[in-house]
């Protein structure tokens, strides 16, 4: 079954290696294949993983793309060791995602730190408003 993917005009998306970007109208594509694909609003760049679980993302997006993911491993996991050592209660998020990264689902392991990221944002702002 293929995967299908609207792009807005202008928009990326990353396939393998490759980034396309779309011309000036609405594309609809149909990709078949075992190829890790990203769009463009689930990319993070490097500078933008300016928090200890957006650098976890960043590690697993690099997971995902690389056709070597494990080189991304020992970062990731140092990573998530100081958060859980600072932030205890989020170890049980970090269960379910390290299975997904474990068993190579490394798409579904972004899906859930973008829920992190959202949790670490609240966080922020509660710890700063007080």
């Amino acid at each position: 079954m293929a995967l299908v993917i609207d792009l807005k005009p202008n928009e990326k998306i990353l396939i393998g290696d490759a980034v396309i970007t779309n011309d000036t109208q609405r594309t609809r594509l149909h990709i078949s294949g075992n190829t890790p694909i990203l769009r463009e609003k689930d990319v993070m760049k490097e500078e933008e993983a300016n928090t200890p679980c957006k650098t976890a993302y960043f590690f697993i997006q690099c997971m995902y793309m690389a056709r070597n993911p494990r080189m991304y491993h020992e970062k990731y996991f140092e990573t998530i060791k100081e958060i859980q050592h600072a932030v205890p209660r989020l170890s049980f998020f970090f269960l379910s995602i390290n299975e997904k990264i474990i068993e190579g689902h490394y798409y579904k392991a972004m899906k859930e730190a973008k829920e992190l990221i959202k949790l670490e944002e609240e966080l922020i702002t509660h710890a700063t408003a007080e």
